[in-house]
């Protein structure tokens, strides 16, 4: 009787070290609940739109609507987590997302739901998304020390894996089988128990920076020239927004791809997404030991070696199987990169510029993915399904070339402040102040 919570007791140091804290442990229970609820709305959201309306126009609008608030509002959104108390604008940005999901509750539960106002929530829930998502980013290492933000980041996504890909859609299909209002509900309940455990976070206190005052738009703007001063952290940056332009084009036709290349149908082509989310959760699970054992740089350079091996593999291939195999060593690489290369801006980034840095990352990843998208879908029409992927593998293959040596700086762009590596992230960090303080 006493080997069993033995093994539970050791499993979960295991997932969830002691050492790293019990507010990361709150945290990351919160964050489980909440991607459990979106990876609901993942399914249920266009089975609504689709019982709403047969226009291709209105469904591929409700598929947009939900990036639109980042682009209008993401490097806003960076500043207002650097103004105010994080952990309130979690809290206040999660609970204004159940509010919105309530109302759209009660409007398919008395028949008054439109596609016109359907889009209106999509709309309000991503601002609100956009927003608790950014101080959430910034929160995580205010409680996680330095040297764990790796595993902090590569559990984080394991929830974002296991919740929103693979258990989050099937449940949100079947709540929708009982009633078009059901996994709504349940989304907005989940919400607000994620809340209720993000409560549970106590942030460290921290000296107020005295930062003077000025419009929200100079916070911007010291944002991005902290990022441009600084060469690791403007070089990670640019990286990411190739990588995503590069990534963007094959995946954005990867449906069609399948059908033409490989000659899959449905099956298939769930197949090849379910084998890149099967990489993703070994490979995350098994980060720590990853980061233990193997050089950052080395690593970084692996994951991006192996991303451009990827476009080629797949330009190539027109066999089912061996593209299925490429593609769990896609989601094994992709999301030990994901966990990586957070890991190296956080530590690297002073606290006080963790939403703005963290925003323009976001919106770089956003920008680079739609004009990815944009770039495939020409590209594979004039070129046909595989030119694509030889886009990517050249535009990738290139730019790895050009930053290879750059990546030991990245990697450890924040030698300097080695001093404070086994502290929290905001215990202690300053002003930007030489190349050694950004990535």
């Amino acid at each position: 009787m006493t080997a069993l919570p033995r093994l539970l007791d050791r499993a979960t140091e295991w997932a969830v070290p002691a050492r790293m804290g019990t507010a990361f442990r709150w945290n990351l229970a919160s964050s489980w609940v909440g991607q459990l609820g979106d990876g609901i709305a993942l399914a249920a959201g266009p089975l609504l739109v689709a019982s709403l309306t047969r226009d291709p126009t209105l469904i591929a609008a409700a598929a947009m609507v939900q990036n639109v608030p980042t682009l209008l509002l993401g490097l806003y959104a960076g500043a207002v987590a650097d103004r105010v108390d994080r952990r309130r604008l979690v809290l206040a940005a999660n609970l204004v997302r159940v509010a919105v999901l309530a109302v759209l509750v009660s409007t398919i539960v008395t028949g008054t739901v439109s596609i016109g106002l359907l889009l209106a929530t999509l709309f309000a829930v991503g601002v609100a998304e956009l927003f608790a998502d950014t101080g959430w980013r910034a929160v995580l290492p205010m409680i996680v020390p330095k040297a764990d933000l790796g595993i902090g980041n590569a559990r984080q996504m394991s929830g974002f894996l296991v919740a929103n890909q693979f258990v989050g859609p099937a449940v949100g299909a079947s709540l929708f089988a009982l009633g078009s209002a059901v996994p709504f509900g349940v989304q907005g309940a989940a919400l607000l128990l994620a809340a209720g455990l993000f409560a549970k976070v106590r942030l460290p206190q921290e000296e107020d920076p005295q930062r003077p005052e000025q419009h929200i738009g100079h916070d911007i703007l010291d944002g991005l020239r902290w990022i441009a001063g600084n060469a690791p952290i403007r070089t990670l940056t640019l990286v990411i927004f190739i990588f995503n332009i590069t990534w963007g084009a094959p995946w954005g036709v990867l449906v069609y791809w399948a059908q033409e290349r490989l000659h899959v149908g449905a099956v298939g082509f769930g197949l090849l997404t379910t084998c890149s989310a099967v990489g993703g959760v070994a490979s995350v699970l098994l980060y720590d030991r990853l980061e233990r054992r193997v050089p950052l740089a080395r690593l970084m350079r692996i994951c991006l070696s192996l991303e451009v091996l990827t476009h080629l593999a797949l330009a190539l291939t027109t066999v089912p199987w061996f593209a299925m195999a490429v593609m769990v060593v896609f989601g094994a690489y992709a999301f030990v990169w994901g966990s990586l290369s957070s890991a190296v801006r956080q530590r690297a980034t002073p606290n006080e510029y963790q939403g703005r840095v963290g925003s323009v990352y976001w919106v770089g990843l956003i920008v680079g993915l739609l004009v990815g998208q944009f770039l495939g879908g020409q590209i594979a029409d004039r070129f046909g399904a595989a030119a694509p992927f030889w886009f990517a593998f050249a535009g990738a293959g290139l730019t790895l070339v050009v930053v290879w040596r750059q990546l030991d700086n990245i990697a450890h762009a924040d030698a300097s402040d080695q001093t404070d590596a086994d502290a929290p992230a905001g215990a202690g960090a300053g002003a930007p102040d030489g190349a050694g303080t950004g990535a």
